[in-house]
């Protein structure tokens, strides 16, 4: 068993703990010791080095002696110490190792801050049972809000849920509890996604605009011809925009959401919207940046078209798979234009051209 002297940011201290790792199992045991951390502006005075360097010696001792009597037979966890230890700070252990996927991150780290609002004290695991799944997930489905003040989408709620679950799950095979209270409430079903999109028509209205962010506009409109992801788009390089007499324009690339690799054909026009070729290893869209800031440079362009559409960048996806739809392509290509390993992803743009076709065929209406 290896034993490791951790540390952990929270707010304006650093909190101490070890991390016991064996065979693929982990363990987690805080010791109460805190660093002071390096202010933004200027730096530690002498004596707050020296009280970190004291503190920092002490964990450092504890490891040693409980690394020492593990290597002696003498130490291990027994059942009732891992009950004490505190459920949401394993959480946040568990987000920690996912920091490299900032979107699976950003994932759990808001189930946590949901988590901690339905439960500000913490929770042992020694106190976790069903009643306390069945409790967070009514919180999610009933009290929990976005930052706008409004509930959770059916499918936030779900997403959270189901990051609780996992934690759960993880607990289990660490063996710090021995049985899943989740197992015993039914998980939350999936909700029916908006997935706004620009019509044909707002499409080309919007083409006639400027947008204070040029790039963004290019990139938009790019992804409304091409089905193409942010994460894909934005990390596109030359290297990847290919040419043959048979095929004409294509993208080569792999998909950073599914690992998939992929073969894009392209129009000329959309080729045409990225400019002159660069070297290989230069990214397409130079510049291209996502932020809220970029969100709202994004909705006023279109609303300068007088389109009253909430749009986000990834709206452009959804606008290329209505578009195709709507123009005649099967479904099944679409499926695979777009990228998806399962065909009743994309049908869900089918049923939106559908709902479209009826409110279409109830404009009409005469007086007898």
């Amino acid at each position: 068993m290896k034993v490791t002297l951790r540390q952990r940011q929270k707010g304006n201290k650093i909190s101490l703990y070890l991390d016991y790792y064996n065979n693929g199992k982990r363990d987690y045991e805080y010791l109460n010791l805190y660093l002071i951390p390096e202010p933004e502006k200027g730096k530690l005075t002498f004596a707050q080095k020296t009280e970190n360097s004291k503190i920092l010696s002490l964990a450092e001792s504890i490891r040693s002696k409980k690394h020492l009597e593990i290597q002696n037979g003498m130490y291990g966890f027994n059942d009732k110490e891992k009950l004490k230890g505190f459920f949401i700070i394993y959480m946040d252990t568990l987000a920690e190792m996912r920091l490299a996927s900032k979107g699976n991150y950003d994932n759990w780290d808001s189930t946590i801050k949901h988590l901690r609002k339905h439960c500000p004290r913490d929770i042992s695991f020694g106190q976790l049972d069903s009643k306390f799944v069945e409790g967070f997930k009514e919180y999610l489905t009933k009290t929990a809000k976005t930052p706008g003040d409004k509930l959770l989408s059916a499918n936030s709620a779900q997403s959270y849920f189901n990051k609780f679950r996992a934690a759960l799950k993880q607990a289990v095979k660490d063996g710090i509890i021995r049985t899943n209270p989740a197992e015993q409430v039914d998980g939350l079903p999936q909700g029916d996604s908006e997935r706004e999109f620009l019509t044909y028509e707002e499409l080309q209205s919007v083409v006639k605009y400027d947008c204070e962010i040029p790039i963004l506009k290019t990139a938009f409109i790019f992804s409304c011809m091409s089905g193409l992801r942010w994460s894909d788009l934005n990390k596109m390089v030359w290297s990847e925009v290919q040419h043959s007499d048979d095929y004409g324009w294509y993208i080569r690339f792999r998909q950073k959401k599914t690992k998939g690799a992929e073969t894009l054909p392209i129009s000329d026009q959309a080729r045409d919207l990225m400019g002159e070729m660069d070297e290989p290893t230069e990214r397409v869209f130079k510049g291209l940046k996502y932020s809220a800031w970029h969100n709202l440079k994004l909705q006023q362009w279109v609303m300068k078209a007088g389109i009253s559409k909430t749009i986000t960048f990834h709206c452009a996806r959804h606008t290329y798979a209505t578009l195709q739809l709507t123009l005649g392509t099967d479904i099944f290509t679409v499926s695979k234009l777009l990228g998806h390993k399962d065909i009743r992803t994309t049908q869900v743009y089918a049923k939106i051209i559908d709902e479209k076709k009826k409110e279409a065929a109830s404009k009409i209406h005469l007086q007898f």
